[in-house]
């Protein structure tokens, strides 16, 4: 099982909404929300947000925060914005730097999300640092900016915490580890490197990767699950020590993996065949093993195209994706089979997210697509908001909070 990350509430994932997907990074809320909305209708409030940042919104009690950078990617902030109001509680510059690294032309200098709890917001940004902010009066804790990898194309992944650890990802084309930091003061307590021997072989472009990764129990054990360009290894999450390892790919990856029903799901990097074009698999694996289990542990195989950018969310063993040729795909978690697929127009780089039996896929011109849950396809709405969306929206308190390249959003039924 999925391990949650916010022990506050039993009703954690709806009252609050603490990391990328969520309290429990699934994408999953038991709150109903609107299935209709545009600029006006269902709309409870608005409030633009300065700069640029692909960070998607976290929210505890009644605050919301979000980074967001210059367009020049010199100055990086968190931004605090009051649940009921929609008013800016709190807008901190983090870090400013003179030189910047290089980046993707559609990512930003904020793309990763921060987590939050009671009392504390930690804000990423890469090789850029990381902070911890005190929630309460907005000031900076602890800050870190040594950890450094070379993105190439700007950062992605996203921390996680774990009991009093505060977890990160760096896969960059010079070196790839990944490094828990102790919450309360940001000192290192463990770092462990992927393994040079399947990096090694890559081409520098393709040793990079932007994943986030989750935590899960088997049989009784915390396992860090983290894939990457190379390899997917789980990690006693305590220690840092690797316990297994399956080996596939040779060139970035960014969706993070999922889990359902003791089995863990991920999207390998690309493959190249002997003949014909790269692809990538998603691969279902038994995670009850050590040591190489990629030969053992593997229980189907589902090819899609490289370049995937969104998570697929998993409900009710059913699996829900828009692949990089815009195909939406519902696939079976038991077999791997597909249950049904439609080509749709736009592109979908935000990650799907569900409420009240409805899944809802955001595309990066703004319309989310709303879908009855099931085996069979049911198109129940499709609503517009103003301006490119590549954030993945929260849920929390009936409620969507959705984020455009230049305004939050409060999706919600005015009382």
């Amino acid at each position: 099982m999925i391990i949650a990350l916010d022990q506050t509430s039993a009703f954690a994932q709806g009252v609050n909404w603490t990391h990328f997907r969520g309290s429990n990074l699934d994408g999953i809320s038991a709150y109903q929300v609107p299935i209709v909305w545009n600029d006006s209708t269902n709309i409870i409030w608005k409030t633009d947000i300065r700069g640029k940042g692909w960070s998607s919104p976290v929210i505890f009690g009644d605050q919301i925060w979000v980074t967001t950078a210059t367009v020049d990617g010199k100055e990086m902030s968190g931004i605090c914005v009051d649940l009921n109001s929609g008013r800016i509680l709190y807008d901190i510059m983090v870090f400013k730097q003179d030189s910047i690294y290089r980046k993707h032309s559609i990512n930003t200098y904020a793309t990763p999300t921060p987590c939050i709890e009671q009392g504390f917001v930690y804000l990423d940004f890469g090789s850029s640092g990381i902070a911890c902010v005190n929630t309460d009066n907005g000031m900076i804790v602890w800050k870190r900016n040594d950890y450094k990898v070379e993105h190439v194309q700007g950062p992605g992944s996203s921390p996680i915490l774990y009991k009093d650890l505060l977890i990160l990802h760096y896969e960059g084309t010079d070196q790839q580890f990944i490094v828990a930091l102790d919450k309360k003061t940001g000192a290192t307590v463990w770092r462990d490197d992927r393994p040079k021997e399947y990096y090694e072989p890559l081409l520098p472009i393709g040793k990079k990767a932007y994943i986030t990764p989750i935590v899960v129990n088997v049989s009784g054990k915390d396992l860090l699950i983290s894939n990457g360009a190379a390899v997917c290894i789980a990690y006693d999450v305590q220690s840092g020590k690797e316990v297994w390892r399956i080996i596939q790919g040779e060139d970035s990856t960014i969706p993070m993996p999922f889990t359902e029903d003791g089995v863990v799901f991920f999207l390998t990097s690309f493959v190249t065949p002997a003949d014909g074009e790269k692809y990538a698999e998603m691969l279902a694996v038994d995670p009850k093993g050590t040591g190489d289990i990629t030969k053992t542990n593997i229980l189907w195989r589902y090819k899609v195209p490289v370049l995937q950018l969104l998570t697929p969310l998993i409900k009710d063993s059913l699996i829900y994706m828009v692949d990089t040729k815009n195909i939406l795909i519902v696939l079976d978690a038991k077999t791997g089979s597909s249950i049904y697929t439609k080509k749709l127009k736009d592109k979908y780089n935000s990650s799907p997210v569900y409420a009240g039996g409805r899944i809802y896929f955001t595309s990066v011109k703004g319309a989310t697509l709303v879908l009855k849950a099931g085996r069979t396809l049911e198109i129940l709405a499709e609503n517009k908001l103003p301006g490119e969306i590549f954030a993945t929206p929260a849920i929390v308190r009936n409620s969507l909070i959705i984020r455009t390249e230049s305004s939050l959003f409060r999706i919600g039924e005015k009382k």
